[in-house]
């Protein structure tokens, strides 16, 4: 298939004999795939076999770790990520990523999903009430929290933070969605009601998923 940008006939994602080498130890190894457009993709593997390196490669997450070493190319829509030409910003926008670590903002519950919102210039009360609730619905846990939105986001749970960043990533509509066994946190019914969720509120976002339990990428 041809890599392309058109609706009718495209892939998001395009890896070309990617290597990556961490402090001199071979992570990975000249790996090539095409990730289809809005579609789920699933990554297996055993533990340390690099699925979590794979990930992060595709948004370069590894910029930042000393003695990174990456060859090979990334294509996201055509662009690739790492020329020296690659305007990385521009290509995160459309990527998001929710990792096993969540990671809540450090302020309050409320304040995690309204914040994306105010920055866009919903000022209303109402509606950043409604945007709220909606969103963490969405995400299996307004019944747990609906009672303390204005106290800290670190303070809740692991599967509590988890389900929390997912409805951020609910709100925001990605075009791309990298799950890195971001519901290892959650019970299966609860993991259940996430992926209804992804079903129905985000369709049209390519998923690449890593998951430990078989549940969580069927469907």
């Amino acid at each position: 298939q041809k890599f392309c940008t058109d609706d009718t006939n495209r892939s998001n994602i395009r890896v070309e004999n990617l290597n990556v080498s961490i402090q001199g130890n071979r992570i990975l190894k000249n790996v090539s795939a095409e990730i289809p457009d809005r579609k789920i993709t699933c990554i297996i593997g055993p533990s340390g076999c690099g699925k979590s390196t794979l990930l992060k490669s595709l948004n370069r997450l590894l910029d930042n770790n000393e003695g990174v070493n990456v060859t090979g190319k990334v294509l996201v829509d055509g662009e690739d990520l790492y020329a020296s030409e690659a305007e990385v910003t521009h290509i995160r926008r459309k990527i998001g990523l929710l990792s096993q670590r969540p990671c809540p903002l450090p302020m309050s519950i409320y304040d995690n999903i309204a914040y994306g919102p105010r920055i866009h210039g919903i000022k209303s009360k109402v509606k950043l009430d409604e945007i709220v609730e909606r969103s963490l619905t969405q995400a299996a846990i307004w019944e747990e929290c609906k009672d303390r939105l204005k106290k800290s986001a670190l303070g809740m749970s692991g599967g509590q933070q988890q389900r929390l960043c997912i409805a951020r990533a609910l709100l925001k509509k990605p075009k791309i969605l990298i799950l890195d066994d971001s519901t290892s946190a959650v019970d299966t019914k609860t993991d259940a009601l996430i992926r209804k969720a992804f079903r129905e509120q985000i369709p049209d976002t390519t998923k690449i998923i890593i998951a430990q339990r078989i549940s969580s990428i069927q469907d």
